[in-house]
């Protein structure tokens, strides 16, 4: 288990605290790496820009004119996956790495504009064979014990009030009333805009409470981003999000393979990205053509380092587990 270091002395104010926080910084790092090597993991850099990019309808990349206005732009990065899959598709095993990451007009306590992922693929993983290493992850660097794996409609059952199979639009509005949430402008009646604010608001963070992890799992299709979709109930894919004292830590799911599928998703990404006057982005090509007979079917994740150094650090804010943010680089 990674251990705090001993406050150190220092001749002027200040340098102490900054010299804990990075040894902290470095330790949790350095404890995770065992526990990839451990488990046969080869960690690697991947570019941070790429002439692609993978279109998600939430998240905007940030574009960067490399070889000036009238060429092609490339793009930050806002997490190494696509770039890691076509490192799996040519045969790379299990992987890993620290990957800085960017997002556009993301800032507060748990986000910023670039921050750090822990992402990780293993070929051949499940759900069931990928919670073991969560609990590990989380026992070895912030002292808690077992794992709670928690189906999504039970959490939205418990926690909100609402069957996320089979409620109405007027069931969703119900729920934000007893919760004191109110819609977004213009979307009252949008059940996917009413599940991302239930789960932010009330559901997950009671999750992950007394010393125990929770793992929130089988999500609604809708929601699948690009998991497999659950062979026995077609309504649900096998995707989690872990949770620590109600903080989401890490995202992941048990990946689907298939190039038209991909395809489909990314359609759909940009048709939302469309509607919410966001702009269209360009197709990655490149991540398509990775998706064939060469690309092994598993899961893949992402963690948030800034935030495990966070809760490891007993703070409300990734400012408390990095020395710069990005206002002050």
């Amino acid at each position: 288990m990674f251990h705090p270091p001993a406050p150190q002395p220092a001749a002027s104010s200040g340098i102490p605290a900054l010299r804990d926080r990075l040894a902290r910084r470095a330790g949790i790092r350095a404890t995770l790496r065992d526990l990839f090597d451990g488990r046969g993991f080869i960690e690697v850099d991947t570019p941070v820009l790429s002439v692609e990019v993978l279109p998600e309808a939430h998240i905007d990349p940030i574009s960067v004119a490399v070889d000036g206005p009238d060429r092609p732009v490339h793009w930050l990065q806002a997490s190494p996956e696509a770039l890691m899959k076509r490192l799996l598709a040519e045969g790379s095993g299990p992987i890993y790495q620290f990957a800085p990451s960017f997002r556009a007009g993301e800032r507060g306590a748990m986000h910023d504009v670039e921050f750090v992922l822990v992402e990780w693929y293993a070929p051949g993983a499940t759900l069931d064979t990928t919670a073991p290493l969560l609990e590990a992850i989380c026992q070895s660097v912030l002292g808690t014990r077992g794992l709670e794996r928690l189906p999504c409609r039970d959490a939205f059952r418990e926690h909100a009030g609402v069957d996320i199979l089979s409620a109405t639009p007027a069931d969703w509005r119900a729920a934000g009333r007893r919760h004191g949430i109110a819609a977004v402008h213009g979307q009252e009646d949008s059940v996917d805009g009413w599940f991302e604010r239930l789960l932010s608001e009330a559901v997950g963070p009671r999750l992950g409470r007394g010393g125990r992890p929770t793992t929130l799992e089988l999500w609604p299709a809708a929601h699948s981003a690009f998991a497999r979709i659950d062979s026995e109930d077609p309504r649900l894919a096998r995707r989690f999000e872990l949770f620590v004292d109600g903080v989401e830590l890490a995202n992941g799911w048990e990946e689907d393979t298939g190039r038209d599928l991909l395809a489909e998703r990314i359609d759909e990404a940009n048709r939302v990205r469309s509607a919410a006057g966001r702009p269209v982005l360009p197709v990655p090509h490149r991540l398509l053509e990775a998706h064939g007979p060469t690309m092994p079917r598993g899961v893949g994740a992402a963690l948030g380092f800034d935030r495990l150094i966070m809760l490891a650090a007993g703070a409300t804010s990734i400012d408390a587990a990095r020395p710069f943010a990005t206002g002050r680089a």
